[in-house]
């Protein structure tokens, strides 16, 4: 793999700690600026709604932009939000804040994705995906805890400073080893590639059924991972009889199981997509289930949390390379996509496992609807499939001749 996507990684590591750092820091946030739980918890579907409205945006803002340009744009406002972020006493503008760091992240994603798939070979788009979410799993098992510990030990503005911090690195290591796009003359030609081809005919890619398929099943996936994630404090705390000291330890053991899914998975999905599609949706969706039965219990949590989050991480990594290979048609926007579908499910599960604490139906709740999203993903997959079935069926059999019988009636010459 390129030493750029390394680097690439690292820039995502630093906002994967910020998206994802709300979940050890919502009760904090909640207390100091006098808001409920659920609405904290909104902070996280606010960066997810960013993310949605940016990806596609950016993308199509940056077309004719070298992505290295673009890359350092992008980098330099997610940090000056989390600066504006740890600085602010109003949570209406923390808010807005989230939304506008969410337009930068989603931008640097959507560049990233594109610029990691043509760094690659043709067939090895998965590994390369793996690597840019190396980062977000390496966020989720050293980021995170540490940006709970963080908020524990110094409050929740430190945590936002960190980040700010981690920033800096990546920019200094975008603007240094991340080559520019083309020189002069080539600039010019891929400028009249981009008006030739245009934002309409890329966007024409989701007429392509299987792309959207890939799509939903990668925005339920996802919104059952942030949905359970997100509320994971107040589940560990409340109902497992954890401490609060013990909250970075288990954020660090989904993040854990979240890099041995990311590797694992990135090794599987350029050859064997779905069977590790099937079968890891399967035992995630019946994870989440036993994780609701067995909450009370702090050894299967710890053990729960691991595995939830490997299987999270293989089967939604896989999505985002499928994605990648299905928009083959759009190499412009295809970062986009795979990053707006996905943060579509961000923004639904926390809102879901709000309305589900809001309801009064307790801390396990939010893990039930992270059991009930990757059923949904389940059975449209199987539909969707089945639907396609019956469709290859009726047209093979239309194909297929017909030969007069001595009865004087017809058959099918062949069989199905």
């Amino acid at each position: 793999m390129p030493f750029a996507l390394y680097l690439l990684g690292l820039a995502v590591f630093a906002q994967g700690t910020s998206e994802f750092m709300l979940s050890g820091l919502g009760p904090d946030i909640a207390q100091d600026l006098g808001v409920s739980l659920s609405a904290a918890g909104a902070l996280t579907s606010a960066f997810a709604v960013g993310m949605v409205v940016g990806a596609p945006l950016t993308a199509v803002l940056s077309m004719r932009w070298d992505k290295r340009p673009a890359l350092l744009l992008f980098l330099g406002v997610f940090l000056a939000v989390h600066v504006a972020g740890a600085l602010t006493t109003s949570f209406g503008l923390l808010l807005v804040l989230r939304v506008v760091g969410a337009l930068a992240n989603a931008g640097f994603l959507a560049v990233a994705l594109t610029a990691a798939a043509g760094m690659v070979a043709p067939d090895a788009k998965g590994r390369a995906t793996s690597v840019l979410l190396g980062g977000v799993t390496l966020a989720c098992v050293i980021g995170v805890p540490a940006g709970a510990w963080t908020g524990q030990l110094l409050g929740w503005r430190a945590a936002f400073w960190a980040v700010a911090l981690l920033c800096v690195p990546a920019v200094i290591g975008i603007l240094h080893a991340v080559p520019a796009d083309r020189d002069k003359d080539r600039d010019e030609d891929r400028d009249k590639e981009v008006v030739r081809v245009g934002v309409r005919r890329e966007a024409g890619a989701l007429r392509d059924a299987r792309l959207r398929l890939t799509l939903l099943l990668g925005a339920l996936v996802n919104g059952a991972t942030f949905c359970t994630f997100t509320y994971l404090a107040p589940l560990v705390t409340h109902v497992s009889g954890l401490g609060e000291g013990r909250v970075p330890v288990v954020l660090a053991l989904f993040g854990a199981g979240s890099f041995v899914g990311v590797a694992v998975g990135g090794r599987i999905a350029d050859v064997r997509p779905v069977p590790l599609l099937v079968g890891g949706g399967l035992v995630l969706a019946g994870g989440w289930v036993l994780l609701a039965f067995a909450a009370g219990r702090p050894v299967a949590v710890l053990v729960l949390v691991f595995v939830q989050g490997a299987l999270s991480f293989a089967v939604g990594s896989t999505l985002i390379s499928q994605v990648l290979y299905a928009a083959g048609r759009a190499p412009h926007l295809a970062g986009a996509f795979a990053t707006a579908a996905f943060n579509v499910g961000a923004a639904v599960g926390p809102w879901a496992g709000g309305l589900a604490l809001g309801a009064g139906l307790g801390f396990r709740a939010p893990v039930w609807v992270s059991a009930a999203l990757v059923a949904a993903a389940l059975v449209a997959a199987a539909l969707v499939s089945a639907a396609a079935g019956r469709r290859v069926w009726r047209a093979r059999a239309e194909a297929e001749p017909v030969v007069d019988t001595p009865e004087g009636g017809g058959e099918v010459a062949g069989k199905i």
